[in-house]
Parts: C-alpha cells; sequence; structure tokens
C-alpha cells in the first residue's frame, strides 16, 4: 500500500472509533488544534481558497526531497481541522500522486454528508487547490505529462 492509502486507510479507521457525529466533530477540532498554521506573511490573498466561508490559507512548497510541502490554517476551527485532515492527507507526498492519486476516505467516513454545504463546498475547494499545486509542481519535475486537449 502506498503512504497515501495508508494515510487514508488510518484517518477512517480513526473515525471508525467514534458511533457518534458530535465526537467525530470533536476528532477534527483537536486535528485543527493540532495544526500549526501558517505564518504570518503567508496569509495574503493570494493563498486565500476561494469558496470557503471562513478563510483558509493553503501554501504548497516543494520540500529538498522534491515531496509536496502543505502548510494551512483557517481563522474557524473546523475548517482548521477539515485542512489539517487535507495537510495529514497529502503532505510529503510526491507531486504526481498529490495530483492525481485517489481521495476516498472522505466518503468512507461518511463526511460530506455531515457538513453544511458551504462547508462542504470549502473542503472541495481545499481539495481542488491541493491538487492544482500538485499539477504544477509534477508538471515542473516532469513526473506528470501536460494535459492533452
Amino acid at each position: 500500500m502506498d503512504a497515501m492509502e495508508d494515510r487514508q486507510a488510518a484517518i477512517e479507521r480513526e473515525f471508525a472509533a467514534f458511533d457518534d457525529w458530535t465526537d467525530k466533530y470533536e476528532l477534527l477540532i483537536e486535528l485543527g488544534k493540532e495544526l500549526p498554521g501558517i505564518p504570518e506573511e503567508r496569509r495574503q490573498e493570494d493563498w486565500l481558497i476561494r469558496g470557503c466561508q471562513s478563510k483558509v490559507w493553503l501554501h504548497a512548497s516543494r520540500n529538498p526531497d522534491g515531496t509536496v510541502h502543505l502548510e494551512a490554517d483557517s481563522d474557524a476551527i473546523v475548517t482548521k481541522g477539515l485542512a489539517g485532515l487535507m495537510v495529514r492527507i497529502f503532505d510529503g507526498l510526491p507531486p504526481s500522486a498529490v495530483a492525481q492519486a485517489p481521495l476516498w476516505v472522505l466518503e468512507r467516513i461518511g463526511l460530506a454528508a455531515h457538513l453544511s454545504p458551504t462547508r462542504a463546498n470549502g473542503l472541495r475547494s481545499m481539495v481542488d487547490q491541493i491538487r492544482l499545486y500538485g499539477r504544477v509542481l509534477a508538471l515542473q519535475d516532469g513526473s506528470l505529462p501536460p494535459a492533452q486537449s
């Protein structure tokens, strides 16, 4: 199993430990509290995710080993937990995996069904932006061919 699969399986197990969605939201809040956030200089308009009700900043760069380094922050604790979940899944992976690997855990843990429409839209926007960052970095290093039209 690859790293992204392992991470998603671990998250699925963590959420499965709770029957009640109140407890699952508490887990998201804890993930938000554990997320270090991003430095003030990256809390700029350019790094804001469009489509989120609350402010979400997401920054991607390349680690020295070529993998993707993600940083995220939010002004809302549940949204920060969602961002923390995305960082946990995608951070440190090769750019091509970030761009293309299947993201199945959100459906399996029932997250999409238990988020408000605005939070669900914000989460989709986060995933789309992370995938775009992965695609750009993968195109830069040649690990992903250009899209065919």
